[in-house]
């Protein structure tokens, strides 16, 4: 747990890039549509030919934008306001029917600087007139000796004569306008100016991310409210470049142990020491093994962090002299090594490349403890540490879990190819979402936000506040490298606004994940994704969320040639982590500072869960039960329940074992004709979560509290003894079933092993006699005798264990010298 994760939005958002105005398709605007729009080829496969993204997924949503540039000349303006001379506090307030909304105000300006845009919905407005008005804060506040009420003057506007404005036109200039008098009846003008530009646009716009929306007019947050505005816009974001930073620490040379560290003179006192080399980047501390050559240790060992660009907390190597007795370690050195000092690896042979990077000394400093205002000077030497270190970007650093991964490109973008598609989503909105908390007067509400991840790119939508059934209609489009990977959004509730629920969360609602690898290609999926998600108290159902989704081909022989190749870069196969390094990195992934990203990552997905355990356990029987269907329907064959079925097996055995060149064409010829006939019954929509399959509704109360506790529990020790019992049930059921699959595996081990004297010559007779046969005999005749014996009639059978059977259960195997 070292590094938070640092997001930078991206300038303008991604939802206005490259969009166009298009009719809105009446599919789309169906609030819930059961199956998706649109058309896709043959087998899932598009044109191939590069689209541009146009914003046509969503739902248009028209909205009159007012951007307030600055204003001038606001000082002769407002003396007949404040009564005197001087300067003001200006700031403006824009009206449109019941809604308003206020900018920043400046301190004794007279031509201040706003750049502030604001939106009003146009299907929520009924007024005709807008009024910008210019006010004084000095004179609001002292509206007692304001003749009218701190007004400097304003500017109206005829709504309808407003100019309708969609991207890609270009923006709409903002022009000069004189105000008008408040209180005069004939729209007398005064001096002063202030700069506006006003128009008619949808969501695609530039401005929409950043404006003020008349939506959050109602929003109430701590402080003034700034940050509670702010939180309920939407935005972009992109996670930062994760590194593997590989230290190899070879050596060092004329290390001074210090007085009292247990080495040199003081051996005797203290045992014989150790030194250890001990790294820290940022929260993260690794150490080498320890070396007994105090003064000239070697070590030739690796060490490997994760860091994240641009490198602020670099790498502290500290030198320890341990004594055999604990309590008596001391630090002989330490040195401060900032990560821009180290060379970056961009060559696909990982590890390999490491070795290839030319190694520095680095000199350590003194690190002395002593008395304050002690005379006895510092040790002017303390040695120097032979390293080699690299910034590796030949790896893919995984920051979420390998089934859910959206990304697994390496960190270099020199290694990237080309991207194979374009992801392109459209969050429309929800239905039936329950009051996450307590508004005034306790009234339930919700105040809903979506967050969708894939690849490195993070968005969240703006935030409806007040809506059991938000519509947000926003499009965001993602580059695909690569098909089999997962698009992941979920769905919370924003505790900036209102009183939050109390413990300052944003509280989860649901969350949906689509694989890119089962959508077809150029084709728009309009669904309702279920929100479900798990409480302590049980399974909660949260609503619908809705998506339009299209996946866009630019190559079909870039996808085709992808599921030939390893999903990981070449680097992870040429030259491995250890076991032990992969369980490290897995521990230093960044950590996940805010509780929506915990939850886009899921990262208490590796810790211990009865439920997933147990939901697991199921998929595995489900996986099996081909198998063990295939295996019962063979032995009804063998026992002639069927005759016709066991008939037309012996027909086929015979002709398979007569011409065993057919058998190899036969089998993929099934295979073909069986995957074209179920193309017809193939999934029209993506997989939506499965409560049952997860087996969430089975579930019991103290099942779902155990997930939820945290790591360490923090659950009281009676509780805790009662799970660990359980945990113990659990797991010498397993213990019993290893244990059994152990010993048929050391009973055969044991045929030949003489363990069993008289098995084992009874073995190597029937291996000998079975020798000669095969050898005397043609293979066809072996295989159609060995098949008909199989297959014989239950007239010919008997009732008791077969003799193979009965000497394989009596031979021995290693349990008996178990203790």
């Amino acid at each position: 747990m070292a590094y938070p994760y640092v997001f930078r939005a991206q300038a303008p958002p991604a939802m206005a890039k490259d969009a166009m105005a298009t009719p809105t398709r009446p599919q789309v605007r169906e609030p819930w549509p059961a199956g998706g729009g649109g058309g896709g080829g043959w087998m899932g496969v598009g044109s191939g030919e590069r689209v541009a993204s146009a914003y046509d997924l969503v739902e248009q949503m028209h909205y009159l934008y007012v951007r307030v540039v600055r204003a001038r000349g606001l000082t002769a303006a407002a003396s007949a306001v404040t009564g005197g001379g001087g300067g003001c506090n200006p700031y403006v307030e824009v009206r449109l029917g019941n809604y308003r909304g206020t900018t920043r105000h400046h301190e004794r300006k007279a031509a201040p600087e706003w750049n502030q845009v604001f939106a009003f919905p146009r299907e929520r407005v009924q007024a005709t007139v807008l009024e910008v008005f210019v006010r004084d804060k000095d004179a609001v506040a002292a509206a007692a000796a304001a003749a009218r009420d701190g007004y400097v003057g304003r500017v109206a506007f005829d709504v309808g004569e407003a100019p309708v404005r969609v991207p890609p036109d270009s923006p709409l200039a903002p022009q000069w306008y004189r105000l008008e008098d408040v209180g005069g009846g004939g729209g007398r003008a005064v001096q002063g100016e202030v700069m506006l530009a006003v128009w008619v646009g949808t969501q695609a716009d530039e401005a929409f991310a950043d404006a003020w929306h008349a939506d959050a007019a109602s929003v109430r947050g701590g402080g003034d409210g700034v940050a509670a505005v702010q939180s309920t816009r939407s935005k972009v974001y992109v996670t930062p470049k994760l590194w593997y930073l590989r230290i190899s620490v070879l050596e060092a040379q004329d290390v001074v142990p210090v007085a009292g560290a247990g080495a040199g003179g003081d051996k005797g006192r203290h045992g014989e020491a150790f030194v250890v080399v001990k790294v820290q980047v940022g929260g993260v501390t690794l150490r080498t093994k320890p070396c007994c050559r105090p003064t000239s240790p070697a070590w030739n060992e690796e060490l490997v962090f994760v860091v994240a660009e641009p490198f602020d907390e670099p790498a502290v190597l500290i030198v320890e002299a341990r004594a055999a007795h604990p309590g008596k370690d001391e630090i002989v050195g330490r040195t401060v090594l900032p990560l821009t000092l180290f060379e970056r690896r961009l060559d696909r042979r990982g590890a390999a490349a490491a070795t290839h990077t030319q190694s520095q000394w680095f000199s350590l400093e003194p690190f002395v403890h002593r008395p304050r205002h002690s005379p006895s000077p510092e040790p002017p030497f303390a040695g120097r540490v032979h390293l080699r270190a690299c910034l590796d970007g030949a790896y893919h650093v995984m920051d979420e879990p390998t089934m859910y991964a959206s990304d697994t490109r390496p960190t270099a973008r020199q290694l990237w190819r080309p991207p194979i598609g374009v992801l392109e989503v459209g969050v429309l909105g929800a239905q039936g979402l329950p009051p996450m908390k307590a508004a005034d007067g306790g009234r339930g509400t919700t105040d809903a936000y979506c967050v969708a991840k894939y690849g490195q790119k993070w968005v969240r939508t703006r935030t409806v506040v007040d809506s059991s059934t938000p519509r947000w209609n926003e499009q965001y489009t993602w580059e695909v490298y690569d098909p089999c990977t997962v698009l992941t959004l979920a769905v919370f509730d924003n505790c900036n606004l209102g009183n939050g629920g109390g413990d300052g969360k944003d509280q989860r609602i649901g969350k949906v994940r689509i694989r890119l690898s089962t959508l077809e290609m150029d084709r728009v999926y309009t669904n309702a994704h279920r929100l479900v998600v798990l409480h302590p108290s049980g399974l909660r159902k949260n609503g619908d969320v809705c998506l339009a989704v299209r996946l866009t081909c630019l190559s079909l022989a870039s996808v085709v040639r992808l599921y030939g190749e390893p999903l990981l870069p070449g680097a992870h196969y040429v030259h491995p982590f250890a076991v032990a390094q992969l369980d490290g990195l897995r521990r230093q992934a960044p950590p996940l500072r805010r509780e929506v990203v915990e939850y886009m990552l899921d990262a208490g997905s590796q810790l211990w869960s009865i439920r997933r355990s147990r939901a697991n356990f199921l998929r595995a029987t489900a996986l099996l039960s081909g198998a063990a269907g295939a295996a019962r329907w063979l032995a009804d064959v063998c026992h002639w329940r069927s005759p016709a079925t066991t008939i037309l097996a012996h027909l086929l055995f015979v002709t398979f074992a007569c011409f065993p060149e057919l058998i190899l064409p036969t089998a993929f010829l099934y295979a073909s004709v069986a995957g074209a006939w179920s193309y017809r019954r193939r999934p029209r929509r993506p997989p939506q979560a499965d409560a049952g399959l997860s087996c969430a509704e089975a579930a019991g109360a103290d099942e779902l509290d155990e997930e939820a506790d945290t790591f360490p529990t923090s659950r009281s020790s009676g509780v805790v003894r009662v799970r660990y019992d359980r945990l113990r049930t659990v797991a010498g059921r397993i213990q019993a079933v290893v244990g059994d699959v152990a010993t048929q595996g050391e009973r055969v081990r044991s045929l030949l092993a003489w363990r069993d004297p008289r098995a084992t010559a009874v073995f190597t007779a029937a291996c000998l006699a079975a020798a000669v046969v095969a050898y005397a005999t043609p293979p066809r005749v072996v295989v159609l005798v060995a098949g008909l014996y199989l297959l014989r009639h239950p007239r010919f059978r008997s009732r008791m264990p077969s003799a193979a059977g009965n000497f394989f259960k009596r031979l021995p195997s290693r349990s008996d010298t178990m203790l």
